[in-house]
């Protein structure tokens, strides 16, 4: 049997995890806690058992330590979104900028 403040801790991360998650993407539906397999016998659980309210455990095959909040969105998806948001921008015009002390000006292309 796992160490019962060892489980109390992890169930206070995850509550706080899901918290935040739903702060961030209040139009996504979060169901789950992903977990290594040998997090899930190291604390206890089992697969598909309800920890929280609605929230269930899941084998996911991630790193052992560390937990993932699964939910009905696509998180890759608005990655992408803000990946193509990204624009270089050249400029062809100079301009005057003071350098140094303020005693004069040299010009800088930006």
């Amino acid at each position: 049997m796992a160490d019962p403040s060892k489980v109390g801790k992890n169930l206070r991360a995850f509550q706080i995890a899901l918290n935040a998650h739903d702060r961030e993407n209040p139009t996504h539906t979060a169901w789950g806690i992903g977990l290594a397999h040998f997090d899930m016998e190291r604390l206890g659980f089992d697969e598909g058992e309800e920890i929280l309210p609605g929230i269930r455990i899941q084998s996911d095959g991630g790193v052992t330590g560390n937990f993932r909040v699964l939910c009905d969105g696509d998180h890759d998806a608005s990655l992408e979104e803000q990946e193509e948001d990204v624009v270089e921008a050249v400029s062809t015009q100079t301009v005057s900028v003071p350098v140094g002390g303020g005693h004069g000006t040299r010009e800088r292309e930006i």
